[in-house]
């Protein structure tokens, strides 16, 4: 790869590589490897690696981050959930969008035969530079910086996307399982109340604030979850989630008596 190349790439990806090797290994494919090994004669052949023992590794690392951050994020999700959701998003469906996003299809080293069938951009191909290069990150800077990557490149905007188009998050049977919690505490549901509407009619803005009383209706609430959304319902789900993460940070006594989170079906 030319100089100018690597460094456009580097932008592109938000990292600088100390080792220029390790990327360039990440984005060489095995036709392009095994077709300079041909070109070579005598005793001085030397294997060329490619990106494959690379993408094992990025695969891997992609789905501890992506484990971890679901674990931390939903605390409330069942196994299942949690697994269907990380499923979706180290799918090769997703990834592609990814891939593309960053032109990796535009600095893949690929062999004569692989580029003129159209390899650079070919979904199977693309998918696993991506992984490659998350392997090359690593290996070059650690965790830090390839859990920073991911999170940003290919975890959060996947979240958001999903709950801005009410994609299948878990996220949004958050109202259920506050239902479900506060019956098996014998407690009041709680009051849903739209406390702003502002913005434009085409672009408004909903503010919803939860408010959870435990004395059968009687006083002032004992804590208030308050969200923006840009609808009605996201912003209740997302004053749900407060609520639920204040129950479950009450003491043992009443936090043992917590239903959990509808289950999703696992697949």
């Amino acid at each position: 790869m030319k100089e100018r190349e690597i460094t456009t790439l580097e932008t592109a990806l938000g990292y600088h590589f100390r080792r220029r090797a390790v990327i360039e290994q990440a984005l060489t494919h095995s036709s392009q490897a095994r077709e300079q090994e041909s070109q070579q004669a005598g005793e001085n052949k030397y294997k060329v690696n490619d990106n494959e023992q690379l993408e094992f590794l990025g695969d891997a690392i992609l789905s501890l981050v992506t484990s971890e951050e679901l674990f931390q994020r939903f605390p409330q999700f069942r196994e299942g959930e949690l697994s269907k959701l990380r499923a979706h998003v180290v799918s090769e469906r997703h990834l592609i969008r990814v891939a593309q996003r960053l032109e990796l299809g535009h600095y893949l080293r690929l062999g004569r035969g692989e580029e003129r069938s159209g390899g650079r951009s070919k979904t199977a191909l693309l998918v696993d530079a991506l992984e490659a290069v998350l392997a090359a990150i690593y290996l070059d800077g650690g965790m830090e910086p390839v859990r920073a990557f991911i999170l940003r490149e290919i975890l959060a905007p996947e979240l958001e996307r999903m709950e801005r188009e009410g994609g299948a998050l878990p996220m949004n049977d958050f109202k259920s399982a506050l239902q479900e919690t506060l019956q098996g505490l014998g407690l009041a549901q709680p009051l849903y109340v739209l406390v702003q509407e502002a913005g434009p009619e085409h672009s408004k803005t909903f503010t919803v604030e939860a408010r959870l009383n435990t004395k059968n209706g009687e006083g002032q609430a004992e804590f208030v979850g308050r969200a923006q959304g840009s609808t009605k319902k996201m912003a209740e789900q997302d004053a749900a989630r407060q609520l639920l993460s204040y129950l479950a940070s009450r003491p043992q006594s009443a936090g043992a008596k917590l239903a959990r989170a509808p289950r999703a079906p696992d697949k």
